[in-house]
């Protein structure tokens, strides 16, 4: 077994020489490419003349490491670390308990922070300039020297600083749909990084700059294992090795969490029976618990699929969700650990609208989960569409804390392959009104607990990192990643502040470079609806694989797997009646925002298709039929791709060669996969519209029966 002083040791030594090693891919956002303007740099030297670092602990080691090897890298002069504050000019980092009453009088109070924020601020001390990184906490300090690093990658200014900042949520989680054979569902970026047959004695340099990419950006947490769990995961041989992963995890603030497959003490625990209600079974999970927390003191808890896609869970005992999440709850109450509880059903023996399910089986029981357990929801009603509306269980619970959950990876929107920039939908969602306690009332205060003043808030993103030398399959993929931590650090951040910021610590800071490149981001999401799922359409990919299009598709088992259940395209027309003329999902909303969705007219046309079947003749805002209109959209996404590969052509002397060629061949890949979804589905739905594309539409070149033929044994992620 290793020695842990030595590993831990190695940390220190490896986060200290990650970027000089490795390529520009591997890098990500922390670059820390070397200046090249000679008075910023003059600037930068004249303000700093050394570190002094008063912790000792791994963290503190790893923070002034960091900060000692990101100066050095970008301003080109060596810096020293010293342990007391001698002269001026420096930047001190430390917690509040390390520093001396006048330092603290100088910060002021730091009561605006809680344990994870940072204070940054430049104070006269002895009569001497220093800049001061603290927190109440390490890792804190430690959030702080990656904030004050970012300034420097981004040619700010260190001037004056008075920076007061603390995440909005307590929870900012991965969530790995990771198998233990190393494959990865919905994963397009190579196999999972947890290598489980050499762990625990083998620790990868990949879990050491895994943990201090995610510190970087705030996140805390990560859950190792799919929701379509493995027992295993919980046995003896497989938690010293996640105890290993924690170990390396912990000085960059990150905890540890599993998925809990309900049926366990069956599978691995010898019992006949997972009933919540069984005395013997809740001892087990007791139990269970205890054997996790005496190898993992800091144990975030476990997140659960339970009665959902054949996952099993309560409901095959006669049980409820409440029975279940609370049995697992007071399991790791003692040891403070969370139960995470997805909201994700859908049942296959309710011939109900898929869209109104989860919120009919949860909201009656708001109020009755134990203080742990928070209920974690996707961002809409049924699975990571290109765009969905908000999901109305958000403010339509305000006794039970609410998570959400967004999808990093790009199941529904072209995989690895296609550049879409998921922070713009993230923040619709974030913004969207609830009205649930009147007007303001956003998604965002919902999840950060300003609405409800539950204690227990977060954000969870399901993972797009695999071990592709890039981490994610698409150079631009890493700012979903990116922006999904900054986002579950401030769910009120805006899009283009975040694309900003990424594109100058990954890429370049010249303004010709910048501006048109963070254009093209900010319009990629909108693209990729309209040349896949323009004005309101879901669900409409092909089989399993979910890859390329497949309205024609009705053959499935469930009638809530296939396409055809969600546009319902006819001569009549296209679309869900989702208004109290159909399935009345509209009332799931507070009435301000069901009455909006109801009425034909006043419903958002992003969203028409979701709440209205619509005539093929219905006029359109803009004066043009809804065949029309749709038809346009989908050419629209087709010729915003091809502008998207006109403004990344142009930007070649601003990029290294390797990544240029990397997205100029991926950008090919993807105008081609938007014109074959333009024409898969147009041509499927042209046979019930009985109308001609309109001028400007490109027509298919190939027939219905060709694209219906296609098949994709090549598709990765299933």
């Amino acid at each position: 077994m290793y020695n842990i002083k030595n590993f831990l040791s190695s940390i220190i030594f490896f986060a200290a020489s990650f970027s000089v090693f490795s390529q520009k891919d591997y890098k990500l956002w922390l670059q820390y490419d070397k200046k090249t303007n000679a008075e910023l740099v003059s600037k930068y030297v004249s303000d700093v003349q050394g570190i002094v670092s008063l912790g000792n602990s791994e963290t503190s080691k790893i923070a002034s490491k960091e900060l000692e090897s990101g100066w050095t890298e970008m301003v080109g002069k060596t810096i020293s670390v010293k342990s007391k504050i001698e002269g001026d000019r420096n930047i001190i980092i430390g917690s509040k308990e390390l520093l001396s009453s006048e330092i603290q009088k100088e910060i002021g109070n730091f009561d605006q922070i809680n344990d994870e924020g940072f204070i940054i601020k430049s104070i006269l001390l002895k009569g001497k300039n220093q800049i001061i990184i603290t927190g109440k906490k390490e890792v804190g300090v430690l959030y702080g020297v990656y904030s004050f690093l970012r300034l420097i990658q981004m040619n700010k200014s260190i001037k004056n600083l008075n920076i007061v900042d603390a995440p909005k949520t307590n929870i900012r989680i991965l969530n790995h749909w990771d198998n233990l054979d190393r494959t990865v569902e919905r994963g397009y970026a190579g196999f999972s990084l947890w290598n489980w047959q050499k762990l625990p004695d083998f620790i990868d340099q990949r879990y050491i700059d895994y943990a201090r990419a995610n510190a970087s950006i705030g996140i805390n947490g990560t859950v190792l294992t799919n929701v379509n769990a493995n027992a295993l995961i919980l046995t003896p041989q497989y938690l010293e090795k996640v105890e290993a992963l924690a170990n390396v995890f912990r000085p960059y603030g990150i905890k540890v969490y599993l998925t809990a497959r309900f049926s366990a003490p069956i599978e691995i625990g010898g019992l006949k029976t997972a009933d919540p209600k069984d005395v013997d079974v809740a001892n087990w999970w007791k139990n269970k618990a205890k054997e996790i927390y005496k190898k993992i003191p800091d144990f975030g808890g476990f997140l659960v699929k339970a009665n959902s896609e054949g996952q099993p869970g309560p409901q095959n005992y006669g049980r409820d969700h409440v029975d279940g999440a609370n049995m697992l709850a007071d399991a790791v109450a003692p040891f403070g650990g969370v139960i995470m509880w997805r909201a994700f059903v859908y049942s296959e023996h309710d011939a109900n609208d898929r869209a109104k399910q989860a919120y009919a089986e949860f909201v009656p029981y708001d109020g009755k989960f134990k203080d742990n357990v928070i209920v974690q929801v996707k961002n809409g009603a049924i699975d990571f569409q290109p765009r969905e509306p908000f999901h109305p269980m958000f403010g339509a619970m305000p006794k039970t804390p609410l998570m959400m959950e967004f999808q990093i990876t790009q199941e529904y929107l072209g995989f690895s392959t296609h550049l879409v920039f998921l922070p713009k939908l993230f923040q619709e969602v974030l913004e969207s009104d609830t009205y649930q306690k009147g007007k303001g009332t956003t998604v965002a205060k919902v999840i950060d607990g300003t609405l409800t003043k539950t204690k227990l808030t977060g954000i969870a993103g399901v993972s797009n990192i695999g071990n592709d030398l890039n981490w994610t399959g698409h150079p631009f993929a890493q700012a979903n990643w990116y922006g999904f931590g900054r986002l579950a650090w401030n769910p009120n951040l805006d899009a283009e502040v975040i694309a900003d910021e990424w594109l100058r610590c990954t890429f370049s800071n010249d303004e010709n470079f910048i501006k048109p490149v963070k254009e093209m981001m900010m319009e990629s999401r909108e693209a990729v609806v309209n040349y896949m799922t323009p004005l309101g359409l879901h669900h409409i990919m092909d089989t399993g694989h979910h890859y390329g299009p497949g309205p024609w598709v009705s053959n499935l088992s469930r009638p809530e797997w296939n396409p055809v259940y969600y546009h319902k395209a006819d001569k009549k027309g296209i679309g869900f009646d989702r208004s109290k003329t159909g399935t009345n999902a509209t009332l799931q909303y507070a009435p301000e925002v069901a009455k909006i969705f109801d009425n034909l007219e006043t419903c958002p046309e992003k969203d028409l298709l979701w709440f209205h079947h619509v005539s093929w003749d219905y006029k359109l805002k803009n004066g043009q039929t809804l065949w029309n209109g749709l038809a346009m959209k989908y050419q629209e996404g087709v010729n915003q791709v091809k502008d998207m590969q006109t403004v990344w052509n142009k930007s070649e002397k601003f990029v290294d060669a390797e990544r240029f060629k990397e997205v100029q061949m991926l950008l090919e890949i993807q105008y081609k996969e938007a014109k074959w979804w333009r024409d898969a589905c147009l041509i499927y739905f042209q046979q019930y519209s009985d109308k001609e594309l309109p001028v400007g539409v490109a027509k298919p070149t190939q027939t219905l029966g060709y694209f219906q033929s296609l098949k994709f044994p090549f598709a990765p992620g299933n």
